[in-house]
């Protein structure tokens, strides 16, 4: 029996990686990539068994690239015309207000956040239509339904996320390709590390991953739409 595939955008550290990982423990084939490359070669070192065994590959793709994103797939598409899962996880975050954000942070952002998933839903599509099951993840954010002070482009880059997820919903409810929004609130990654607070207010990377395995694991007649996390106090997103 072949293993599925999963593809993770920005795979490489945070909630991405811990994604990878648990598709990896899984016996999934997984392809995922990162923007620089020390992010790559880092993941490769740390997860050099799975390298060595063919079971992962990372790349180095700049998202906010369309063509970058369209010749990474393509690279992936010529060896495995079947894609099982798809994450949309690739994403930045740039603190700031609409009136006084740097000049670029608007198109950045949009570009990274909002484009790059939904170039990857594009061109992953044909292949996730190829599987028996399917299922297309993305990873929104609290940011995608509640705005906040500080939060400028990038809460509107997540908004639009969490619509364009929405359209995909709509436009596959009569095929076998599931679709997923996770809303993770704060969550201890490099977003996070220099706030000062204790790691123990923030939900755990291996949280979100944890949530994502669970939804893809119901029977094929059942889809959970939207999978809003938070961490307990749930005062800090």
């Amino acid at each position: 029996m072949e293993s599925k595939i999963a593809v993770v955008t920005g795979g490489t550290k945070g909630i991405g990686k811990a994604i990878v990982s648990r598709f990896l423990n899984e016996g999934f084939n997984v392809f995922t990539c990162g923007s620089t490359e020390s992010s790559v070669e880092n993941l490769k070192l740390y997860m050099k068994d799975f390298v060595q065994t063919g079971m992962l590959q990372v790349s180095q793709v700049d998202v906010a690239q369309k063509k970058d994103i369209q010749s990474w797939a393509l690279s992936i598409l010529s060896l495995n015309p079947t894609i099982d899962v798809l994450v949309n996880n690739a994403g930045i975050f740039l603190p700031g207000s609409i009136s006084e954000e740097e000049d670029g942070t608007f198109e950045k952002l949009i570009q990274t956040n909002l484009a790059s998933a939904y170039h990857a839903s594009r061109s992953f599509l044909p292949a996730l239509r190829t599987a028996p099951i399917s299922h297309i993840f993305t990873i929104c954010s609290t940011a995608s339904i509640t705005a906040y002070t500080n939060g400028g482009s990038y809460c509107i880059s997540k908004f639009g996320l969490l619509g364009m997820n929405k359209v995909l919903r709509e436009e596959l409810k009569n095929t076998q390709i599931r679709v997923t929004s996770i809303l993770p609130g704060a969550t201890f990654t490099d977003s996070w590390a220099s706030s000062g607070l204790a790691e123990t207010r923030f939900m755990k990377p291996e949280d979100v991953a944890e949530s994502i395995w669970s939804a893809w694991n119901l029977s094929p007649g059942c889809v959970v739409e939207e999978i809003l996390l938070r961490p307990m106090q749930g005062d800090i997103g």
